[in-house]
């Protein structure tokens, strides 16, 4: 009972409480649906009991939040129902549609206490969130953007976003390090979270890193092992499906999942199921390029043998037409040789026979010119001072002369 002190009533804390304790449990007597995001699971392990904090967003700020219960053997029945449907178990940051009680305890204060959820409405709120992202990015344009950009014919050097430990990862890289035409790849990793509401800011903090090393790659890789549709409700949202559209550089992804696409794996330059599947995407457009420039390298070779062999018919054609022409030639030159020697033979002949007679001619000429036998036939040669004389103008009386006959020299003197 309440105390009176100077005309003051007083209520103890307790008997407020149990007050607000007795007005709720009167007031609230069902059972209600309530629709909220659960911002932390707290599942506590040892007890196997779960405390979810409980909020309401509007515009990005909480306006509403509120402690709950998740007792052991309801969370068990809850997250084995979330995995039948899901895949996966109930986590962090989704928004669920949860039925509770309400109840206010003097000692714990005011709860309420979760005894089913809903896990269809999860689903049902992650294809709203969806669609509403998917109209955004067409209203703004960029929806195709990245899908635009031209796609490098040889991407050797990746830009991976995963988590080193991802089994999805390791699937990558077996395909890629195990291709039969022994294609390389450079990749850098960047550690990212790849699941959860925290998985977005992770994933845009390392495209931001990535943008400012362009040169450095030819196209960025988003890599995640399996999951169910829950664990992807990251990969719907805006602003992560933004960042990826108008990246600057082609960004594929393999994500692992065979159900609905996620925003950004539709505004990605390529999707892909699995890692697996993205692997043997990246080998085929090694492929793609090889096959054309394997091609061409034939046709080259072919071709060089080709012209080698018709350079080598003509060689030997050219090889065998000299030896032909060089034979009829030297035949030629022979046979002209032999008439130019037959005809020097006659003309040297002939010449030596001509002057022969040139010779005796002269040699005639000679010897009738010969003094001798001038003085044979009766001349004879006068000479004064042994000069012969062949005018009278040179003679003076008394001058002796000489007179040479055929045979014998008369000598007398000019007396007139």
């Amino acid at each position: 009972m309440p105390e009176v002190i100077d005309n003051k009533t007083i209520f103890s804390l307790l008997e407020v409480s149990r007050s607000i304790q007795k007005t709720i449990a009167e007031r609230y007597k069902s059972l209600y649906w309530i629709k909220a995001e659960m911002n932390k699971l707290n599942h506590y392990t040892h007890s196997g009991h779960c405390y979810p904090e409980l909020v309401e967003k509007k515009d990005g700020k909480i306006v509403a939040e509120m402690r709950s219960i998740l007792w052991k053997a309801d969370y068990q029945r809850i997250n084995d129902q979330f995995h039948k449907l899901l895949n996966e178990p109930l986590r962090d940051g989704i928004t669920i549609l949860f039925q509770a009680a309400i109840s206010y305890d003097p000692l714990y204060g005011f709860s309420l206490k979760i005894v089913d959820i809903d896990p269809t409405f999860v689903l049902g709120e992650l294809e709203r969130e969806k669609r509403e992202s998917v109209r955004k990015l067409q209203t703004e344009g960029i929806f195709h953007a990245n899908k635009n950009l031209p796609f490098p014919l040889l991407p050797k050097r990746l830009a991976i976003i995963s988590v080193e430990t991802s089994k999805g990862l390791s699937d990558f890289f077996k395909i890629i390090q195990r291709n039969p035409w022994k294609y390389k790849f450079e990749y850098t990793l960047f550690p990212a979270l790849l699941q959860g509401d925290k998985s977005i800011p992770s994933i845009i903090r390392q495209l931001a890193n990535i943008a400012n090393k362009t040169d450095d790659f030819d196209a960025v890789a988003i890599i995640r092992g399996g999951g169910g549709e829950v664990g992807l409700s990251s990969y719907n949202n805006y602003q992560l499906a933004k960042a990826i559209a108008i990246f600057p550089m082609p960004v594929i992804t393999g994500i692992g999942h065979s159900t609905n696409e996620t925003v950004s794996e539709m505004v990605a330059y390529q999707n892909a199921i699995t890692p697996s599947e993205l692997a043997d995407f990246l080998i085929q457009k090694f492929h793609q390029f090889a096959i054309p420039v394997d091609d061409a390298q034939n046709r080259i070779i072919q071709a060089s043998k080709n012209l080698f062999e018709q350079e080598e018919r003509l060689l030997a054609q050219c090889s065998q037409s000299i030896s032909w022409n060089s034979k009829t030639i030297l035949a030629t030159q022979e046979h002209k040789l032999t008439l130019l020697t037959n005809h020097l033979q006659l003309f040297c002949r002939q010449l030596l026979k001509d002057r022969k007679a040139d010779l005796n001619s002269m040699q005639r000429l000679l010897q009738l010119a010969d003094p001798k036998q001038l003085l044979k036939k009766g001349f004879s040669i006068t000479k004064i001072n042994g000069h012969a004389i062949t005018r009278d103008t040179s003679v003076k009386v008394g001058d002796k002369i000489e007179t040479i006959l055929y045979q014998g020299t008369v000598y007398s003197k000019v007396v007139k």
